[in-house]
């Protein structure tokens, strides 16, 4: 095997498929972030909730190629806040405040504040970014649950106000998702 090439792990039947729906032959990058946006969708996945714990997710494709962009396009986004690569992220909206020796004691949520010991916490982190959860874990406690007893760095701090920042965003595209979606 070749180290370094790129090889599309998709089947030729869909690629033509979608190449005669849309007159022009999609990349699989396009496709990737399609079904990434699909797959994040709320509508596609109380739809196919039953399916989804049966089986592996089966992704509709859409005939209208201008969708399929518009999809892909919510799709390329949120990859690349979830790899932490976004320029949205370099605007954090979670700041870290108070004075103490900046341990992990035991998280929580009060009004807007997400403490980390009695004395320190992130502000900024609104109620549905706290409540955020993926695969039945929510993402802000359990980050720093699996920090308890450590002390926070300054990376630590930037790289949590980035996940809030991902979450925030995440939440909006999931929104855009389903409005772009039909029925």
């Amino acid at each position: 095997a070749e180290y370094g090439v790129k090889k599309p792990n998709l089947s030729p039947e869909l690629i033509e498929k979608l190449k005669r729906e849309f007159k022009k032959t999609p990349s699989p990058e396009e496709i990737f972030y399609y079904i990434y946006a699909v797959l994040y969708s709320n509508t596609y996945r109380t739809k196919y909730a039953e399916f989804l714990k049966i089986d592996f997710p089966r992704v509709p494709f859409t005939s209208d190629y201008k969708l399929f962009k518009k999809i892909g396009d919510l799709g390329e986004k949120l990859v690349n806040l979830h790899l932490l690569k976004s320029s949205e992220l370099d605007a954090p909206t979670a700041k870290f405040e108070g004075k103490g020796n900046d341990k992990v004691e035991k998280p929580r949520y009060e009004k807007g504040k997400l403490y980390i010991n009695k004395d320190q916490y992130f502000e900024g982190i609104s109620q549905e970014v706290w409540e955020y959860q993926i695969g039945g874990y929510q993402v802000c406690h359990k980050w720093l649950k699996d920090r308890r007893g450590r002390e926070l760095s300054a990376e630590d701090k930037a790289h949590y106000a980035k996940v809030v920042v991902a979450l925030k965003e995440t939440i909006r595209l999931m929104a855009e998702i389903d409005a772009a979606i039909p029925g």
